[in-house]
């Protein structure tokens, strides 16, 4: 997968990037046809990319075949795919590999006994809805189809590395950690191998004798590693750490931070530092590459936000590229990672759906896999606007609560709601996040103060006065260039108004400890009557990253808000 730095030196990695033969399939007639053996007559295309770009194709949901061929010395091979929308059925020379549901992670498939010589690889992709999706039918961004990140070929040899974890726990004046490293292994060969497992990071090395089977994989754990004399990660100073291991005949480089998450009542810490979070939720999305996002545009993004003076990010509402994370690390930007259960078409049905709950369980594990050792990430959320006043709602929130506490190591869990004068489930959350659009839709602007008063009643009441609040949604939507002396809807100036009414509101009130403003940039959405144009236009830039008034208004409110917490 395409990294900050070089994930493999031993390791031979082959980029299936580039041209690939493609073929929609409207009337599902491809499987009994047997196109997983050759597609029929086909158009190129590149991956990564979606193919809601095709003209031919822009409204286009449903089925679509992808074929490549490669050459290869043969062996082991791990077939690796930074994300496909929605869901993937994998073969080799005609042979199914498997099969992945969900969009917005990474999944592999190994194969073994590859003959040398050319083969194909094809990929049947299907993005469309039924009762057991997530996101479901409604969802608030457009659901593009294709594969919409890198896909690479791995030779594997002997004992292979497939996925690491770092984990550690902080002494309490954090400057000592007790580590150990949880290793997924596999034997590539097709004998009984004994290898050296060498892991160093931070000035410290261990090294550990592990024997595998032909075939076998198996998670192990490292002994404990004692070390000190790091640097914590944080915003101001992003300190990271290579962390390598290494077999005779294989490798992974991962980069690592240090550092401790808490939130007590006056609002989250990092390594004991009181952080107001002031960010700004963002789509990873442009008109022109769909969820395709490319490098150079991550890195715009970060910085147009960073100009702005934010300090966290929320990635509505899935999990943004592993880049873009890398990123984020680099610079000490905090970030909030999500899986997309989005309130839009989840009934109570489909939140008691067994297979939906299974499957939202199954992205949260992919989520923390692939992203455990990023110190950006702060914050794991669970779902985003479900009805959570319901026995459905508090069953999923208990469960995934549990699972990320479980096994997501030193993060915070949230939610966002926006019923939160109704909500059951603050329970299942460590601090409370309220989605509002007060002056946007149904009441005034000036509901926002009552509006406060009367969360702040119902959190007491309920016996959570000790979890404080973050405004994870709130805005208003403006067409770019619509500019108004009365403020009118739409217009930029009321963009602005509401933006900084809401900023100076939440900064002053002890309950509301961070804000992320809906949302970065314009995006692709459904036509209706409250998305002109096809977009959500509640963005403080337009799709194509130009300023709206708003923007340079939440600049000045956050760089002032920055300015007086340094002389706290």
């Amino acid at each position: 997968m395409s990294r900050l730095f070089i994930e493999h030196k031993k390791r031979r990695v082959t980029s299936l990037d580039g041209a690939w033969r493609f073929v929609p399939d409207p009337h599902n007639a491809g499987l009994d046809a047997g196109w997983e053996k050759g597609i029929p007559a086909s158009d190129t295309v590149i991956v990564p990319s979606v193919w809601n770009t095709k003209t031919e194709l822009l409204d286009y949901e449903g089925i679509a075949w992808y074929e490549k061929s490669f050459y290869s010395d043969g062996g082991t091979l791990r077939f690796c795919f930074g994300a496909v929308m929605t869901y993937a059925e994998v073969w080799l020379d005609g042979v199914k590999l498997g099969s992945h549901y969900g969009g917005f992670c990474a999944f592999e498939f190994v194969a073994r006994g590859v003959i040398p010589g050319m083969h194909t690889l094809t990929v049947r992709v299907d993005n469309s809805f039924d009762a057991d999706s997530i996101p479901q039918k409604g969802v608030d961004w457009y659901h593009y189809g294709g594969i919409i990140r890198s896909v690479t070929v791995e030779a594997l040899e002997g004992i292979s590395i497939l996925s690491n974890r770092f984990e550690y726990t902080l002494s309490e004046d954090m400057k000592t950690a007790d580590a150990r490293v949880a290793l997924e292994l596999y034997n590539a060969s097709d004998k009984a191998v004994s290898d050296t497992v060498l892991v160093s990071v931070a000035g410290v090395r261990l090294e550990e004798k592990i024997p595998l089977n032909p075939g076998e994989s198996k998670e192990i754990f490292t002994k404990s590693l004692k070390i000190n004399g790091f640097n914590l990660w944080s915003p101001k100073s992003p300190t990271l750490y290579d962390l390598e291991i290494t077999t005779s005949t294989d490798d992974l480089f991962d980069k690592v931070g240090f550092r401790k998450v808490e939130v007590d009542e006056k609002g989250i810490l990092i390594n004991g530092v009181l952080t107001e979070v002031m960010g700004v939720n963002r789509h990873e999305e442009h008109p022109d590459f769909g969820f395709a996002f490319p490098q150079a545009l991550m890195e715009r993004d970060i910085d147009i936000a960073v100009n702005m003076g934010c300090n966290s990010l929320r990635g509505s509402h899935y999990p943004n590229d592993p880049l873009f994370v890398d990123m984020l690390d680099a610079r000490g930007i905090l970030f909030w990672s999500e899986i997309p259960i989005w309130g839009g078409g989840f009934s109570k049905e489909a939140l008691g759906n067994p297979v939906v709950m299974w499957r939202g369980a199954e992205m949260h594990r992919e989520m923390v896999k692939h992203y455990y050792n990023h110190p950006s990430i702060i914050i794991w959320g669970m779902h985003n606007e479900i009805l959570t006043d319901t026995d459905e709602g508090v069953q999923m929130s208990r469960l995934y609560y549990n699972l990320l506490k479980d096994i997501g190591g030193n993060r915070l869990v949230t939610y966002a709601t926006n019923h939160p004068l109704t909500d059951n489930c603050f329970e299942f959350c460590d601090f409370i996040s309220v989605n509002m659009y007060i002056g946007w839709y149904g009441e005034k602007l000036e509901g926002w103060a009552p509006f406060l008063d009367k969360l702040r009643s119902r959190r007491d009441t309920l016996g959570y006065k000790h979890k404080p609040v973050i405004m994870s949604e709130f805005g208003a939507a403006a067409v770019f260039g619509h500019r108004s002396f009365d403020t009118t809807i739409w217009s930029e100036e009321y963009q602005s108004r509401l933006i900084s009414h809401c900023l100076t509101l939440f900064h002053s009130d002890p309950m509301v400890v961070g804000s992320y403003i809906w949302h970065m940039c314009d995006a692709r959405t459904l036509n209706d009557l409250t998305r002109a144009r096809g977009f959500n236009n509640k963005g403080l830039l337009n799709e194509y990253r130009q300023p709206k008034a708003a923007y340079f208004s939440a600049r000045e409110l956050y760089l002032r808000f920055a300015s007086e917490n340094e002389r706290k």
